[in-house]
């Protein structure tokens, strides 16, 4: 009736390989707790607010991963990653394609041009991090700082480059007729119809659309990001990567928050390939579209507070359904029986 498209129940569940034992857990509300951590599949932790999933999570289960890394070898994984919702950086020199490393390359074919062969230009004096090629007024930044003593600084474009980050000498150079600038004012979108011949950057461009962020410009500052578009980038970087034998933990905490229907299904996604590769992934969610999603559900509860704490149910959706005293199952009985 909403008009829109409805994420599935999955038809299968991954199973579990391998199993992390965490015993005797007492931390806040936790009473005396013992869950066992699957490997290689999309877990989500689950119960209502004070139940104890940030307890376990954040102060217990990441932490001893960490610490534990060497033994994790013996099961193929190399790191334990938390994603959050931080931004990717804190200035306006940061971006999404510093962040995912696609201005290395971006650079590297402006070197490579005609027109920098000429002037003896190399990928430095595409970079507004280094002396040469950027504004000097403005220091590459493309913006000034006004500091503003007891208030927020404020950031007024910078009159020279006109916010272009360059010095003009810079912008003379063009690749496939932009300049340096006119690419970075380019969205996701795009620059992967621009550069959809260079697999390279094509690639990390695709993996960025696929997650919703096509209408990001590629120069845009990463302290102008949401926190969910943020959190976006970093996944995004993570498919990116080259698949290894050695796999990946990643942990999440909430990661729909803020999120519009489409981009959660997009996050879904997303988080299916991460486990499709052989990583393993952990949220703690309260949103049923995601915990329809899950292979393994850790439910805690039955309530918050002293009343949390414990372990109602654990399984795939479908067994944990089949608990009477637990919200979560009750609420995931419906969405079974009715197939949404």
């Amino acid at each position: 009736m909403s008009g829109r498209a409805k994420i599935p129940v999955p038809a299968n569940r991954r199973a579990a390989k391998n199993f992390i034992s965490f015993e005797n857990l007492n931390a806040n509300n936790l009473k005396n707790l013992a869950v066992k951590i699957p490997l290689e599949v999309l877990t989500i932790i689950t119960g209502v607010s004070g139940s104890g999933k940030s307890t376990l999570i954040d102060e217990i289960v990441y932490p001893r991963l960490i610490k534990d890394a060497e033994t994790l070898k013996k099961f193929g994984v190399s790191t334990i990653i938390k994603i959050d919702q931080d931004p990717i950086g804190r200035s306006p020199r940061s971006n999404v394609v510093t962040y995912t490393k696609i201005f290395d390359r971006i650079r590297n074919l402006f070197a490579e041009t005609q027109g920098s062969k000429i002037r003896g230009y190399n990928s430095s004096r595409f970079s507004f991090n280094v002396k040469g090629g950027r504004c000097e007024t403005c220091s590459g930044n493309g913006v000034l700082k006004i500091p503003m003593n007891f208030l927020p600084d404020v950031y007024v474009t910078c009159d020279v480059c006109k916010g272009a980050r360059f010095n003009a000498e810079t912008l003379e150079v063009k690749y496939k007729g932009k300049n340096i600038a006119e690419v970075l004012s380019m969205t996701v979108d795009e620059a992967l119809e621009f550069f959809g011949n260079v697999p390279g950057i094509a690639r990390m461009l695709q993996v960025l659309q696929d997650i919703g962020l096509g209408y990001i410009e590629l120069g845009q500052p990463a302290n102008t990001l949401s926190g969910g578009e943020s959190q976006r980038v970093k996944l995004a970087a993570q498919l990116a990567r080259p698949i290894t034998q050695l796999k990946n933990i990643y942990i999440m905490d909430e990661p729909t928050t803020g999120l519009h229907f489409d981009d959660v299904k997009k996050l879904i996604g997303v988080v299916q390939r991460l486990v499709e590769r052989g990583d393993s992934v952990i949220i703690i969610e309260h949103n049923l579209d995601v915990i329809k999603s899950a292979d393994y559900i850790i439910d805690l509860g039955p309530d918050g507070g002293d009343r949390g704490g414990e372990l109602v149910a654990f399984g795939t959706p479908e067994q944990v359904a089949q608990v009477e005293n637990s919200y979560t199952g009750q609420a995931l009985k419906n969405i079974l029986e009715r197939g949404v």
